[in-house]
């Protein structure tokens, strides 16, 4: 299936029906609803204090909504005028703003307490446009952000890269603008659970967030390797001969019909004709 960022420009692929549809969709809600509630806790923000964050390609209000019920006050940008609009219908507390992030933040310096979004930043690795530069977009996107960001702030980015060469590429861009910080992945073993994080930082280097799923996954599979050794223990190698010959008493002893055993029972071929 192709990638919504490779069928169009968002403003045009978030329709009025496709930005219903994925309003009203009840998986798409929960999904959007616990990643943004991750992105929150990456945020590290103050106990019991509200603070004012910037919602990053907020769509239709949904991860804004996860923002209000957290007790914060925020601002939200997105390019789609029919997400927007859904938003207003749905009388969401924040502030909106319509704009394109690659042309950067419209916003005084230091402003906000932190930022997030989701799903939106692979968006700005394409060029929909003859003008559109996905580098110098990037750059001029973050190096805005962080001027709008105060200098303790934190800003957490849920997207989904097509390849390692986009992750560079964005990573590199946040650095050049002046932000520290780096990838965080949940569930990296997982097909389907496995989420990237970009979690950027303005005020120095600190240590990255914890990922999830990394722990429970690791002891699990040192424990499976770990058995599977004590099992192979005494056995003979596979594909070798001995291997071959009792392979081949078993099937005797389950009375299916079996070759006899030669010479040339488990000796490799020269692949000579």
């Amino acid at each position: 299936m192709s990638r919504p960022e490779h069928q169009a420009p968002p403003e045009v692929f978030y329709n009025e029906d496709e930005a219903r549809k994925y309003t009203q969709n009840s998986r798409m809600i929960d999904i959007q609803v616990q990643m943004s509630e991750r992105a929150v806790e990456l945020l590290a923000l103050p106990e019991d204090e509200p603070c004012l964050l910037l919602d990053l390609g907020c769509g239709s209000g949904l991860s804004g909504s996860v923002l209000e019920e957290q007790g914060h006050a925020w601002v939200g940008v997105d390019i789609s005028t029919a997400m927007l609009d859904i938003a207003l219908e749905r009388e969401v507390e924040g502030d909106l703003v319509l704009g394109d992030l690659g042309q950067g933040m419209p916003f005084r310096a230091g402003a906000f307490d932190g930022a997030v979004s989701i799903s939106a930043l692979q968006w700005l690795c394409n060029a929909d446009r003859a003008s559109h530069h996905p580098v110098k977009r990037l750059y001029k996107f973050f190096s805005t952000l962080f001027s709008c960001l105060s200098r303790s702030a934190r800003a957490v980015f849920q997207f989904y890269p097509e390849n390692s060469y986009q992750i560079e590429l964005v990573t590199s861009q946040a650095m050049k603008a002046g932000f520290y910080g780096g990838l965080v992945v949940d569930f990296p073993n997982s097909t389907k659970a496995k989420k990237f994080f970009l979690v950027l930082m303005t005020g120095g280097s600190a240590p990255l967030p914890k990922a999830l799923g990394q722990e429970e996954t690791e002891g699990v599979t040192y424990t499976s390797k770990r058995e599977q050794m004590k099992k192979m223990r005494g056995k003979p190698l596979k594909k070798s001969r001995d291997w071959i010959l009792e392979k081949k008493e078993r099937r005797r002893r389950q009375g299916k019909h079996t070759c006899a055993d030669t010479k040339y029972t488990g000796r490799k071929r020269s692949g000579r004709f």
